[in-house]
């Protein structure tokens, strides 16, 4: 028998009028409210202006047969890990903090060239790879920071801001962990499944690149699971495109920080018509805490309710990247880049035990050579991420918190 869960954290609170819907997706609730949205009719049967009917490229493909044509792994050789200490031990000759981390100064003459070849298959070919084979017990939790951030500073220059404070203090935090915590005296102000032994249900994170290093799997579940958004969004076209208008107009998105407003308004799907040097595209940025609640951050009742249409929408997204995932068969030492735009993520709910508590370190990356166009809408969150993060901004929080995004007690 699995002794692997799938959600432990109490369902939020939903706010009045909102759609019976909640962060475990119910496939049969799905299954019933599509059919009595089809039912009652009055759905478009056409896409939005300019949306194509079909995407193609190796951007779209399914988990069942992407391993035919496409490794993903790439595995890391003993030339190529000596040439990796030999950038800790010239990075830590300088003696400078943890933002001064750039390709400069974590020189990798031979291998640089292959990370560059791997960002450009994240932005152009299938939107994701692992680089594997580190050994991580082999150095102390700052070096592993060091390394983790060094080698991705080859793939994506810009580090992402996922904090804005530390230890109660302004802070441009860069490194953030994602690792169970209720087992903590900080259990009731836990709001995102990242900080649980829950299952994640199917995303995305903020910025172009998430990426993700293993400094510990769990003892038993917890397997990466990734969806291409293209091959998603061609099942929604060809079969409901009226949940294509759905995402492409408007939504209500809560904001868990302190704002002004506690909620923005924006489509989650994105169309990127053809230029003379870019191909068709489209991209999907949502996560589904942030219109249903999760444990102690429900969906605040002063944000209006989702519709039915909304819920549906969020149910396909979750179902079809189930349908069509990869398992990445992430491993200890694995070092996981996705493109946040083209591909959705997920993690199956895991249990840990004391001898062996999974442990993850991430990064939001951006590549100024490869990245692709932002739409005028998102621009602002981008900005938030990026702009005005120096190397003496930077923190790298060396033992596991929750993020003010995902804490009650923010």
């Amino acid at each position: 028998m699995s002794t692997t869960v799938t959600f432990v954290t109490p369902k939020a609170l939903a706010p009045p009028g909102q759609p019976d819907i909640s962060y475990a997706p119910d496939y049969e609730k799905w299954q019933a409210r599509a059919a009595r949205r089809l039912k009652e009719g009055n759905l478009s049967t056409t896409l939005p202006s300019g949306y194509p009917a079909q995407l193609t490229g190796d951007l779209v493909w399914e988990g069942g047969t992407i391993a035919n044509d496409y490794d993903w792994t790439y595995v890391l050789s003993a030339e190529q890990l000596d040439e990796i200490d030999r950038a800790v031990d010239h990075f830590k000759g300088l003696g400078l903090p943890l933002g001064h981390l750039t390709a400069e100064t974590f020189p990798l003459p031979n291998l640089h060239g292959e990370l560059r070849r791997l960002s450009a298959e994240l932005h152009d070919g299938h939107g994701f790879f692992v680089i594997r084979g580190l050994r991580v017990d082999d150095y102390s939790r700052e070096e592993n920071a060091i390394i983790y951030t060094g080698v991705s500073a080859h793939i994506g220059a810009q580090r992402g801001r996922q904090d804005h404070k530390f230890n109660g203090e302004k802070a441009d935090v860069v490194l953030s962990h994602i690792k169970d915590l209720t087992w903590s005296q900080n259990n009731g102000v836990i709001g995102s499944p990242a900080y649980t032994t829950d299952k994640q249900v199917f995303h995305t994170d903020s910025g172009d690149i998430v990426s993700l290093f293993a400094l510990e799997t769990s003892a038993a579940g917890g397997a990466s699971k990734l969806a291409s958004t293209w091959r998603v969004y061609n099942e929604i076209a060809a079969t409901r495109p009226d949940l294509i208008h759905t995402l492409s107009r408007s939504w209500d998105m809560e904001v868990f920080e302190k704002a002004d407003k506690q909620y923005t308004e924006r489509p989650l799907l994105f169309h990127f018509p053809p230029t003379e040097s870019t191909p068709e595209r489209v991209a999907l940025q949502y996560g589904r805490r942030y219109f249903v609640g999760f444990g102690a951050l429900p969906r605040s009742p002063s944000i209006p309710p989702i519709t039915e249409a909304q819920a549906e929408a969020l149910d396909t997204l979750h179902f079809l990247g189930e349908k069509y995932c990869v398992n990445t068969d992430f491993q200890k030492g694995d070092m996981q880049y996705v493109n946040n735009l083209a591909v959705f993520h997920a993690r199956d709910g895991f249990t840990d035990t004391p001898e062996k508590r999974r442990h993850l370190l991430r990064l939001w990356l951006r590549d100024p050579e490869n990245a692709w166009p932002i739409p005028e809408v998102l621009k602002p969150r981008w900005a938030q991420l990026y702009d005005g993060v120096t190397p003496e901004s930077e923190v790298f929080p060396l033992e596991p918190y929750i993020r003010s995004a995902s804490n009650k007690g923010r």
